[in-house]
């Protein structure tokens, strides 16, 4: 079938069978469909939706698109997350090596940054020669001698996605779920999982503003990766303020190591952390529920086992051997570090976790192109959450920055994400509000 007439179909309310999607899929890859085409379809997909049948052979058609990485040779479980984005997620950093010590091979694939949301990769890139996008051999001999690597997408995984992502994100067709559910999906069964956890984000920070969006997101993505047979479950998790209480690059990666090392603990990072942890051990068969899973991850936190794990991965992939014992003398630092302060004390009644992403950008530590640089030194720490009090000695947050127009641009972003009242006026959320599973 012609791609024109494809689209047609798909235009007029049909059903795309397989055969269809892969001979589209074949001509995005190899070039064969325009790239008004490759609009067309995503035009008539976004009004006209896919099936759970259709969103299946969609993904299943990107995943095949290029490499399908083959790990067969490790007999750990392999695991991975994806998170939906969000403010002061630096989850991966300290999930990864835990699940490691439990038991699980995780071959972690993560992107950057874009928009007010940060990106594992570039926190990673803020240490010292860590290698990001290693070769196959590396990243293969890292995840089966240390249990764990975190790195960046091959150009070579999934390369159909790439290409459809490009033409949607010129032709506002985003926002779909049917696509974003095989956009996030084709890579994840690229990289050859056998268990997969999404954190779902839903709230001021995240690209799913309400619980509701974020729920039909995670019921897509759960159905449409068990029905292309990879073990998945999702967590709805809240992002109405930043995860961690820093954002930024180095500052999130200082954040992880204290948080490993038990110096300093952010409780929602935790609860999060956790959840996602437990949810993964249970579904993979390394512990009898999630429950058992959570008193795993945490054991491994508290014997100091994670902490050593990620140690051993940084040095793996290039960076310092003794990281762990001294991250301040290799992550770049702002030169200067200036408290901002609410106009009136109070308690923070709400956080624009959004606009916190943005003071960030303001800085320079976030993208909004994704060919744009970032600095990794620059962010900001001690932000502020729901429920404390902030007045004269107790700031809203900390700005990291290389000069003064940065902050005062950032300063008066941050400022605006902050409501402060009476603790009355709280609308408490909960850190893990659901569970979503076939």
């Amino acid at each position: 079938m012609l791609p024109q007439e494809i689209v047609r179909l798909k235009r007029d309310g049909g059903t795309l069978n397989p055969d269809h999607i892969q001979l589209f899929v074949n001509g995005i890859t190899d070039g064969g469909v325009t790239e008004g085409q490759v609009a067309a379809l995503a035009m008539a997909i976004f009004f006209r939706g896919l099936s759970i049948d259709e969103r299946v052979a969609l993904t299943l058609a990107m995943r095949d698109s290029g490499d399908v990485l083959d790990w067969s040779d490790i007999e750990a479980p392999i695991v991975d997350k994806h998170s939906t984005g969000g403010v002061g997620d630096n989850v991966s950093l300290m999930l990864a090596p835990a699940l490691a010590v439990c038991g699980a091979a995780v071959p972690m694939i993560s992107g950057r940054g874009l928009g007010h949301t940060g990106g594992t990769l570039d926190k990673l890139e803020s240490i010292p020669g860590y290698t990001a996008k290693p070769d196959n051999t590396l990243f293969r001999k890292v995840v089966k001698e240390v249990g764990c690597a975190i790195i960046g997408q091959t150009a070579n995984l999934a390369p159909a996605d790439k290409r459809f992502y490009g033409i949607r994100d010129v032709t506002a067709t985003v926002e779909s779920i049917d696509l974003i559910t095989a956009s996030i999906l084709s890579k994840k069964l690229a990289a050859g999982l056998e268990t997969l956890v999404l954190d779902v984000k839903w709230g001021t920070g995240a690209f799913m503003g309400s619980y509701e969006e974020a729920k039909a997101l995670a019921e897509s993505l759960v159905l449409v990766a068990n029905g292309a047979g990879l073990k998945t479950t999702a967590l709805l998790t809240d992002m109405n303020e930043s995860l961690a209480s820093a954002a930024g690059n180095a500052v999130e990666v200082q954040n992880a190591v204290d948080f490993l090392k038990g110096t300093h603990i952010d409780n929602r990072l935790w609860d999060v952390t956790v959840a996602i942890g437990g949810e993964a051990l249970a579904t993979a068969g390394l512990a009898a529920n999630p429950e058992e899973g959570r008193a795993n991850m945490s054991r491994a936190f508290e014997s100091g086992e994670a902490a050593e794990v990620f140690g051993r991965m940084v040095t793996a992939l290039g960076g310092p051997a003794d990281f762990m014992d001294k991250p301040e003398v290799y992550l770049p630092k702002a030169p200067l570090e200036v408290p901002v302060y609410a106009p009136e004390a109070g308690i923070v009644t709400k956080v624009d976790a959004r606009t916190v992403g943005v003071a960030v950008v303001e800085l320079g530590g976030g993208r909004t192109a994704p060919e744009d640089e970032v600095d990794p030194a620059v962010g900001i720490i001690n932000i502020a959450g729901v429920g404390t009090t902030v007045d004269s000695d107790n700031p809203i947050g900390i700005i990291h920055a290389q000069n003064e127009d940065q902050v005062r641009r950032a300063q008066d972003v941050l400022l605006s994400a902050y409501t402060v009242g009476e603790a009355s006026e709280i609308a408490e959320f909960d850190t893990v509000r659901d569970r979503i599973a076939k």
